[in-house]
């Protein structure tokens, strides 16, 4: 029982046993495949979603059954809504969004009540002058693991030798604590950045890599490091040694005020993923308080490799999905197998990772590398059914699972196996991971009898898998998307899923 308590992503245990229920909202005719949405979240006894498609923006209001109460448009917003974001708590929610009108991009944000309505006019929080019109959003929203703080942030880059950011933290009333802005040199190497992150302590970090070369793999990565009420940064170089990095992961541990950084190394160029690299860099000392190279043995190759694949390649086509710190100073690494293959051309990991360029610029400003691989949450839908100029088959296979021990130690691995494809979309395959209160649950799709079932598998704190049956209650005419889902309680996820063509949302309960 000590290591489940460690183990635990909150500090509820649920001892009773929940019977499983999925109940369905009822097909809305103009939700169409191709509409983009967003689970906000449950607040008060209401499931809100929010909807848009093409210049139609609005928030559906559900109750706890799933029947639809209300639909509410969003008539406030301007034609060119680039971006939005939600933060949800347990009663309202914050809408973030931007537009651009004439040269000027405004970042704006409202405040939404349970029922889907507005709590406050459309309030400026920060604006930028354009060159030009623009597709892609300037700004950037992240918010802490206890959403009591926000981050705006937005990186210019004014010539070819630096970049200029410049960030705005929030509490969570959306009252402003601290704008800062800090330059970046550039140097010739300079690959990307990582993802951006915010702590419960309003501290921001990311990292910035350098590569030999437009195609290499990383061979040089700063964390770059800037407390909550700074106005400076302070740049922490990670020494690699003989290796080279994959794409490179980033986690607070807001428990014991750590940074976790993951990536897969390789020893020698274009050659195969070797094994795992982690650093643990603890904020309070500025120090790095453990670094772990775990090359991966033939045994754990054999269980994390696709089932017509060689051993030694077995971790080419796996990516880094989650990194979940526990209380103890522990931290589980979760990573999935993918890839696509085409008849028109081969599959790139590199292109997966990255979209094919260095810096994706846009104009002079830079577009925020969040949501350019793996998009929890917001569906921006490929055309599944719809005729393609060229054929791609997505395959996502096993799930390995990883738990180092503070030290960085690998106390146990183990594989949860799955074997899922789709054409044209990957919207169907991957999975959604669960925390239960006593373990974590991954949801995802297997095709059984040419029909996409939702199966379940737990694995506990010491590492043990139980697959659980196919749910019941299933209803074969709807295809859940797992990945897009969102766990609006300790044993209640909303799920969307396709019915004959159109968009409609589950709640699963355990």
């Amino acid at each position: 029982m000590k290591h489940i308590t460690i183990f635990l992503l909150t500090c509820l245990l649920c001892l009773g046993s929940f019977a499983q229920r999925i109940d369905y909202s009822e097909v809305d005719k103009d939700d169409y495949r191709e509409m983009n949405f967003e689970i906000i979240g449950k607040m008060g006894n209401n499931i809100n979603v929010y909807k848009n498609f093409k210049n139609r923006h609005g928030i559906s209001v559900y109750d706890l059954e799933m029947k639809l109460k209300n639909r509410i448009p969003l008539e406030f917003l301007p034609d060119r809504v680039i971006n939005v974001d939600f933060i949800a708590y347990n009663d309202f929610a914050y809408m973030i969004y931007q537009y651009q009108r004439r040269n000027v991009m405004h970042c704006s944000m409202v405040k939404i009540n349970g029922d889907g309505k507005l709590m406050t006019d459309p309030v400026d929080l920060d604006t930028s002058i354009m060159m030009g019109l623009m597709d892609n959003k300037v700004y950037s929203m992240i918010s802490s693991d206890d959403k009591k703080q926000i981050i705006i942030f937005k990186i210019k880059r004014p010539n070819e030798k630096s970049y200029l950011i410049t960030s705005m933290l929030f509490d969570n009333k959306m009252q402003l604590k601290k704008k800062s802005s800090f330059g970046l040199r550039v140097n010739d190497r300079e690959g990307s950045f990582t993802d951006f992150l915010v702590d419960n302590d309003g501290d921001f970090i990311f990292g910035r890599s350098a590569r030999t070369g437009g195609r290499e793999y990383i061979n040089k990565i700063d964390l770059v490091f800037k407390r909550a009420l700074s106005d400076s940064v302070k740049i922490v170089p990670v020494v690699l040694k003989e290796k080279t990095l994959d794409e490179v992961k980033l986690k607070f541990d807001n428990f014991n005020k750590r940074i976790i950084l993951t990536s897969f190394f390789y020893k020698q160029k274009r050659g195969n993923i070797d094994g795992l690299y982690s650093l643990v860099w603890d904020k309070k000392t500025e120090l790095v308080s453990s670094e772990t190279d775990f090359a991966f043995n033939d045994s754990v190759r054999m269980d994390a490799k696709s089932e017509t694949g060689a051993m030694k390649t077995a971790f080419n086509d796996h990516f880094i999905r989650h990194v979940i710190p526990v209380q103890d100073g522990g931290y589980a690494v979760v990573s999935e197998l993918y890839y696509s293959s085409s008849k028109n051309s081969a599959w790139n990991r590199y292109d997966y990772l990255y979209g094919g360029g260095l810096f994706s610029p846009f104009d002079m400003w830079y577009s925020s590398p969040m949501s350019r691989m793996y998009n929890y949450g917001f569906y921006d839908p490929f055309n599944r059914f719809g005729q393609q100029n060229n054929y791609v088959r997505h395959v996502s296979e096993n799930i390995m699972v990883f738990f180092f021990n503070a030290d960085g130690k690998l106390r146990w691995s183990n594989t949860i196996r799955k074997n899922q494809y789709d054409d044209n979309s990957d919207s169907f395959i991957s999975y959604q991971l669960f925390n239960t209160g006593n373990d974590l649950r991954f949801l995802f799709n297997q095709k059984e009898k040419r029909e996409l079932l939702l199966n379940s598998a737990t694995i506990d704190a010491e590492g043990k898998i139980k697959r659980q049956p196919t749910l019941k209650n299933l209803n074969r005419d709807y295809e859940f998307m797992p990945k897009f889902g969102k766990q609006v309680g300790l044993r209640q996820i909303i799920m969307p899923c396709m019915y004959k063509n159109y968009i409609c949302f589950a709640k699963i309960e355990f």
